[in-house]
């Protein structure tokens, strides 16, 4: 397999493994060959005539467990008889069931499945002397830690247990302290460091110019086999559709797609019949793939660990890697603590240019043409027809021709396209973190009585947070409904109303474009902030009066009540000629205690 001397985690691993009771927290990054520095281990130690359960692998995802067997079957290679059996969910369980039956000597499983063979009493793990728990962080946070208890439960005490963790969480330290015993910490590198041939550079834009940020990027490293991680589902496929329809050879990798698709999609990256996976965390957790260029990180993971997985995988086996974040200006707290966990600074990245992008895709059309491999004797019997069609072309001509087919597409989209507009810390007409903060601390009275900025008009808009309404609904609204790019400036979000700008000149067409349109069943309505329409005015007023002569009509006067005066009668005649109209048996002892209660 080309392997030729021992990875550090391997040397440091295998050793403990080829004992007895010797239990281990291992703490490496992705890519470093942990599953060498366990496999080759447990293979050496099967009794091969002993067909029953030996080593149990667990793992958190479908696509590692794989992965996993894949690899120790490869190890394997020349241990005649030897089975290793993955199981996990979304395959047919019968014939997990029969392979079981058949006998193995090592199980690769996610817990949901292997737990499930165990009540239905078709697996043992009484046999089992070594267990394995690769990416245990992953396995933990996917709610696992029940299943996890009920498996070691059932497992012989007299065991060799090995955490494999890229980082050393308190969650981690709890299990470790739970299910290992006197158990030795292997860590290669700092703890918590990222991968040292990864470059870490993040991107600063506004939220409104994520996407187009994005295919910046994308566009100016043409070469790029990487992975855009995003944080949902529905993000991951709405980023991937976009991409795909604008001609970049991108496929979605989440887990609303069933295993067939997620098999097919994985495959093609992995043949880089893909260029581009857009993926959430948890779906590309077994994707083990060589020579990655770029990890893009679609705005920064809630946890640093995530981050840590993410960049992980590029940069291995002694190659660079890039991890780029593209961020808002809320988000650089995040990159601050991600910094302090994993000792590194980000690159503060400079957003690629129009002509500089036009210029990269230009020498990669070059590049492609002088790599291309010529088969002489199959297109010889056409030359003669292809220098007739081409002889009224000199050779720059047809150097230019050529080139233009491949670069018109980009020349086309960055002509006249607008440069990113990068955020600013300082005072002006951008935001600076701690300003926003602060001002978002303000009363939402604040907001609605807030001003545009010079060069806006500030509009509201019957939706707001109840409604399920963010900036990105309201880019997207204004994208379908309207016809020109249009120039967002502050978004206030309220409960159940909204305001934002937008330049002054575009006012009109975004109120043309809004009004009347329907947003998840409603019909919404827009107009200029501050600005009453007369109607809403006479309306207002109507129902106001309306309520007021329907209070003169129905309320009583004061002296209908009784009262000779603004605050009521005093006098004990008074009270007794009212509540004797009122309470034919009121009586003397009723306004003695009437009087003591007041």
């Amino acid at each position: 397999m080309g392997y030729v001397s021992p990875m550090p985690v391997q040397e440091e691993v295998i050793p403990y493994l080829l004992g007895e009771n010797n239990d281990v927290v291992a703490l490496a990054q992705t890519g470093t060959g942990k599953t060498a520095a366990f496999g080759l281990p447990i293979i050496q130690k099967i009794r091969v005539e002993d067909r029953a359960p030996q080593s149990l692998v667990l793992c958190p995802t479908r696509e590692l467990c794989l992965q996993i067997a894949g690899d120790l079957n490869d190890y394997s290679k020349y241990v005649e008889g030897l089975k290793v059996l993955p199981v996990y969910g979304g395959s047919s369980i019968d014939s997990q069931i029969r392979s079981l039956k058949k006998g193995v000597h090592i199980i690769v499983a996610t817990p949901g499945r292997l737990l499930d063979l165990m009540e239905r009493k078709t697996v043992s793990l009484a046999t089992v002397r070594n267990v394995i728990m690769d990416e245990a962080d992953e396995m933990l946070n996917m709610g696992f830690t029940e299943s996890i208890n009920a498996i070691l439960a059932d497992v012989p005490e007299e065991r060799n247990t090995l955490l494999f963790s890229a980082t050393m969480s308190p969650e981690i330290s709890r299990i470790a302290k739970k299910y290992l015993h006197d158990a030795k910490e292997i860590t290669i590198g700092r703890k918590n460091e990222g991968v040292n041939s990864v470059k870490h550079v993040a991107y600063l834009v506004h939220a409104k110019d994520k996407y187009a940020a994005l295919k910046r990027i994308v566009d100016y490293y043409p070469q790029i086999y990487g992975i855009i991680f995003c944080r949902t589902r529905k993000e991951t496929q709405e980023i991937a559709d976009k991409l795909m329809q604008e001609g970049y050879n991108a496929d979605s990798l989440h887990g609303e797609l069933s295993q067939a698709q997620r098999d097919a999609v994985m495959q093609k990256f992995r043949i880089r019949n893909l260029q581009i996976l857009v993926a959430t965390d948890v779906a590309a957790r077994g994707l083990d793939v060589d020579d990655l260029t770029h990890i893009i990180n679609y705005g920064l993971p809630d946890d640093t660990e995530s981050y840590t997985h993410r960049s992980g995988r590029t940069g291995r086996a002694g190659k660079t890697g890039t991890s780029i974040a593209i961020i808002n200006l809320r988000e650089k707290g995040k990159m601050r603590e991600i910094e302090r966990i994993i000792g590194k600074k980000f690159t503060l990245g400079e957003m690629p240019t129009n002509k500089q992008i036009c210029e990269k895709q230009l020498l990669k059309v070059i590049d492609d043409i002088e790599k291309v491999k010529v088969n002489e004797e199959e297109i010889a019997d056409y030359m003669p027809s292809i220098y007739r069609k081409l002889e009224w072309l000199d050779k720059e001509d047809i150097i230019k021709r050529m080139v233009s087919l491949e670069f018109n597409r980009f020349l086309e989209y960055y002509r006249d396209r607008e440069e990113i507009e990068i955020p600013k810390e300082n005072r002006g007409n951008e935001r600076n973190s701690a300003g926003y903060e602060r001002r978002e601390r303000g009363s939402s009275n604040d907001k609605t009585k807030r001003k545009a900025e010079s060069g806006f008009t500030r509009i509201f808009i019957s939706l707001g947070k109840a409604d399920n309404f963010y900036p990105a609904q309201l880019i997207d609204l204004i994208n379908k409904n309207t016809q020109h790019r249009v120039r967002l400036g502050r978004i206030d979000l309220m409960r159940s109303f909204s305001f934002f700008e937008v330049e002054e000149k575009q006012t009109q067409a975004v109120l043309n474009g809004l009004n009347n349109v329907v947003f998840n069943g409603r019909k919404i309505n827009v107009e200029v902030a501050g600005e009453e329409s007369p109607a809403k005015g006479k309306n207002m007023k109507r129902k106001y009066d309306s309520k007021k002569e329907t209070h003169k009509k129905d309320k009583p006067s004061r002296e209908e009540r009784g009262y000779s005066n603004a605050r009521g009668p005093k006098k004990k005649d008074d009270w007794m000629q009212f509540f004797k109209g009122k309470e034919p048996d009121f009586t003397e002892e009723g306004w003695a205690k009437r009087k003591s209660k007041k």
